[in-house]
């Protein structure tokens, strides 16, 4: 019974010495953002209504908008709050019409810069004049094919047009916008002949060329309307090519990728292209996007 019993204390011991230390990592305190001083601040402000709007902010934004910071400890909450402020408030704004307007107008303008040199709307315009013109001219000379052409060339080239309000306005998505900017005239002219636009679509949106056989599906599509296999999908002219390649998981990594050159002038690495890409195609909220990347301590310049 003794022996029992001092095996038993043995145990308890041995337990009770055990015990657990606490793992410490030196310098690795979570970060105290009420302390971060205020020409940072002013610098962030700055920054986010250059890049979501294309204008400075007024002095009494700027003083509102960094008390709001300071007030609420410039969290990642504090700070998606005034990002969302920027893209959807529609309180009017003398000069902008609201933040809502001019940041939808603000991202127009950076698509087309993307995709098609940033062609102005007056330029796009006088485009539509001239297929209308040829439209009407083909009609009367009853040329009814070539008609039906030029209307077609018109109708793309309003769609890229009305794709401002229509996006702000949630009648289109974000990857039916890029469409639009690859289907027209104006993209053929800039990458003109079937090599080309293959490899400028592919280059454009997903940040690399295409495959040998990803280059023959295309070419197939676009020149013979041979019904062909591209990423999963089957398709037989130009059309289905830019659908395609702007509903591909790989579209949305792509817009991912463009989004952090734009803001952080950097790549996206392996898994920020993942999380944000699966973020994007859950949601189909690019706006979000956004807002995580100018949340961020790197592009704050907190950290």
């Amino acid at each position: 019974m003794s022996r029992k019993l001092i095996y038993i204390s043995c145990i308890v011991f041995i337990i009770s010495s055990c015990k657990r230390e606490d793992n410490i990592i030196p310098n690795n305190n979570a970060p105290y953002y009420g302390e971060i001083p205020t020409l940072l601040l002013e610098n962030y402000v700055n920054r986010c209504y250059i890049d979501l709007l294309g204008r400075e902010p007024l002095d009494d934004e700027m003083i509102e908008d960094v008390q709001f910071l300071r007030d609420n400890e410039v969290t990642i909450d504090s700070r998606d709050q005034l990002l969302y402020k920027l893209q959807f408030d529609t309180t009017f704004i003398e000069g902008d019409s609201s933040y809502n307007q001019a940041y939808f107008h603000r991202f127009y303008e950076l698509v087309k810069v993307r995709l098609i040199e940033g062609a102005a709307n007056s330029y796009i315009n006088s485009e539509n004049a001239n297929w209308l013109f040829e439209y009407e001219k083909d009609s009367i000379a009853g040329n009814m094919i070539n008609a039906y052409k030029r209307l077609l060339e018109y109708n793309k080239l309003n769609d890229i047009l009305k794709s401002e309000k229509q996006y702000r306005n949630g009648v289109i998505s974000v990857s039916e916008y890029h469409r639009r900017m690859v289907y027209n005239s104006i993209y053929d002219d800039i990458n003109m002949n079937t090599f080309n636009y293959i490899n400028a679509i592919f280059d454009n949106l997903l940040f690399r060329y295409p495959t040998s056989y990803e280059f023959n599906e295309c070419k197939l599509m676009i020149d013979d309307n041979s019904t062909q296999i591209l990423m999963g999908s089957s398709g037989n002219c130009k059309y289905d090519v830019a659908s395609i390649i702007c509903n591909s998981d790989e579209f949305y990594e792509g817009l991912v990728n463009w989004s952090f050159i734009t803001f952080l002038g950097r790549e996206a690495n392996v898994q920020e292209r993942d999380e944000l890409m699966n973020n994007l195609i859950m949601y189909n909220d690019y706006q979000r996007i956004q807002r995580i990347i100018l949340c961020s301590d790197e592009y704050a310049h907190f950290d």
